[in-house]
C-alpha cells in the first residue's frame, strides 16, 4: 500500500496528536455520564424501596394498631447501632456528609464519608427507618448515594473529586423528585454556597444523565402532580409575610435543636444521647409512636400522600398535623437514624399553610400550602432559592412563583435571627472537626 504523500503526512499526524490529547478528556466525559445514569437508577431504586417500606409499615399498623409502639422503639434503636457499626457514617441526612467531604483534602478521610460501602448501608438503614415508621425522607440519603457513586466512578480524576461530589449531590436532589433545576440550584447555592464555573457542565450534564434515567424509568411526572392555584391582588397577600415569618421561625428552631444535638448537647440529655446512642434511639422512637397516636397515624414516613392530600384539598388537615410532624420529625433526626428532612419538611410546611386557612379564608387553600411548604423548608435550609424553585417544579405552578419568592426571604431572614449557621453546614462542620481529631495530621 503507498504512503500518504508528504503534503498528506503533517495534516494527518496532527489528527493523530489532536485524537490522543482528546481522548482523555472524552473518556472522563462519558464516565461522567455514566455515573450520572447510576445516580438517576440509584435514586429510582430508593424511591421503589423507601415506597415498599412504608407500605408494609402502614399495613402492620392498619393490622395491629398497637405496632408502632414496639416497632419505633426496637427499629430505631436497631437502625442507630447499623448506623454507627456496621455503617459509620450513615448517619443523618447525608448532606452534611457530602459538604465534609468537598472540604476534606485527606483522600482516606474524604472516602469515608462517600464511599459505596457507606452508600449501601445509607440505602439498607433508611428503609429500616421508614419501615418502623420514622419520619424522614430519602432525598438527603440520595445526595450522599449520588456523591458516593460519582466518587467512585471519578476516582482516576481526583484532582475533579469536588466537582464530582458536587455533580452526583445535584443530580441525586434532581433524579428524587424529578427537578432538574432545582438539583442545579442545589448545588450551587447549598452544596458549593458558590458558583463554580468549572464544574457547571460537569453539574449539568450529570444531572441531565440522572434526569433521563429517572424519565425513561417512572415516566414525565410532577412530584405533587399539576395546581392552578392563584394569589389575587388584594388584602389577602397578608398571608405571606405572616406565614413567611411562622414558617422561618419554625424552621429555625428545628435546625438548632438538631444542631445541639448533632454537635454535642451539654448536661444529662447530652450525655445520654452520645453515650447510650442506641437507648437515645430508642427513647425517640417511643416518642415517634407517641406522636403518630396523636395525629391519627398521619406523621409516619415521608409526608408525602398527606401533603398531596392537602395540597389538592382532598382532605382536610388536622390542626396538630403540623406541630406533631415537627416534633416526630425532629425526634427521628436526633436519633441518628439515616434520613432526609426535604419531603417531612414540605409536610410540616403544608400542614401549617392549611392550619391557617380559617385567617385567610378568601384565598385557595393551595396557595396557602404551597407558601407553608416554602416558607418552612427555607426556615430548614436557609436556602430560599432552592426552596420555591423545588416547590415550583414540584407542582408546576408558576403563578405562585412572586408569592414564594417573597414568603423564602421573609422566612429566611427569620429562621438565621434563631439560627446563625445553616443546618446542612453547622453539622458538616462538626464532622469535619471530629475527623481532625480522629486522624491528626502526622508531624514527620
Amino acid at each position: 500500500m503507498p504512503l500518504p504523500s508528504p503534503s498528506l503526512r503533517r495534516p494527518l499526524a496532527r489528527l493523530a496528536q489532536a485524537s490522543r490529547a482528546a481522548y482523555p478528556t472524552w473518556r472522563h466525559r462519558l464516565l461522567f455520564l455514566f455515573g450520572g445514569l447510576c445516580v438517576g437508577l440509584a435514586a429510582v431504586v430508593m424511591a421503589k424501596l423507601a415506597d415498599g417500606a412504608q407500605g408494609l409499615f402502614r399495613q402492620m399498623r392498619d393490622t395491629w394498631s398497637w405496632i408502632p409502639f414496639l416497632l419505633a422503639p426496637a427499629g430505631f434503636a436497631l437502625a442507630a447501632w447499623l448506623a454507627r457499626t456496621v455503617f459509620p457514617n450513615a448517619q443523618g441526612s447525608g448532606i452534611p456528609q457530602v459538604i465534609a467531604a468537598r472540604a476534606i483534602d485527606a483522600p482516606a478521610l474524604r472516602h469515608s464519608l462517600v464511599s459505596l460501602r457507606v452508600a449501601f448501608g445509607k440505602i439498607v438503614v433508611m428503609c429500616l427507618g421508614l419501615l418502623c415508621g420514622a419520619s424522614i425522607g430519602r432525598e438527603g440519603p440520595t445526595v450522599q448515594v449520588g456523591a458516593a457513586i460519582m466518587a467512585a466512578v471519578g476516582h482516576l480524576t481526583p484532582e475533579r473529586m469536588r466537582g464530582l461530589l458536587l455533580a452526583g449531590g445535584a443530580a441525586g436532589v434532581a433524579a428524587a423528585f424529578n427537578t432538574p433545576l432545582a438539583g442545579i440550584v442545589f448545588g450551587i447555592e447549598e452544596l458549593a454556597r458558590s458558583f463554580e464555573s468549572k464544574s457547571s457542565g460537569l453539574i449539568v450534564a450529570t444531572v441531565i444523565a440522572a434526569g433521563l434515567t429517572s424519565l425513561a424509568i417512572l415516566g414525565d411526572y410532577t412530584y405533587f402532580g399539576t395546581t392552578d392555584a392563584r394569589m389575587p391582588l388584594s388584602a389577602g397577600w397578608l398571608a405571606v409575610p405572616v406565614i413567611g415569618v411562622l414558617g422561618g421561625l419554625l424552621g429555625g428552631v428545628f435546625s438548632r435543636i438538631v444542631i445541639l444535638f448533632g454537635t454535642g448537647l451539654p448536661g444529662r440529655l447530652g450525655a445520654l444521647a452520645d453515650g447510650r446512642p442506641v437507648l437515645f434511639a430508642a427513647l425517640c422512637g417511643l416518642g415517634v409512636a407517641l406522636c403518630g397516636a396523636a395525629s391519627g397515624g398521619t406523621i409516619y414516613g415521608t409526608g408525602y400522600e398527606e401533603a398531596r392530600a392537602i395540597l389538592h384539598g382532598e382532605e382536610a388537615a388536622r390542626l396538630d398535623f403540623a406541630p406533631l410532624k415537627l416534633a416526630a420529625t425532629v425526634l427521628s433526626s436526633i436519633s441518628g437514624i439515616p434520613g432526609g428532612l426535604f419531603a417531612p419538611s414540605l409536610a410540616v410546611g403544608a400542614g401549617l399553610g392549611a392550619a391557617l386557612h380559617p385567617l385567610f379564608a378568601g384565598l385557595p387553600i393551595g396557595a396557602l400550602v404551597l407558601i407553608g411548604m416554602v416558607a418552612y423548608l427555607t426556615g430548614v435550609l436557609q436556602a430560599p432559592i432552592t426552596a420555591f424553585v423545588i416547590v415550583t417544579e414540584m407542582t408546576q405552578d408558576h403563578a405562585m412563583m412572586i408569592p414564594l419568592m417573597i414568603a423564602a426571604l421573609i422566612a429566611d431572614a427569620v429562621s438565621k435571627l434563631v439560627c446563625r449557621e445553616g443546618l446542612y453546614h453547622a453539622l458538616a462542620r462538626g464532622i469535619v472537626l471530629r475527623s481532625a481529631q480522629a486522624n491528626p495530621p502526622s508531624l514527620a
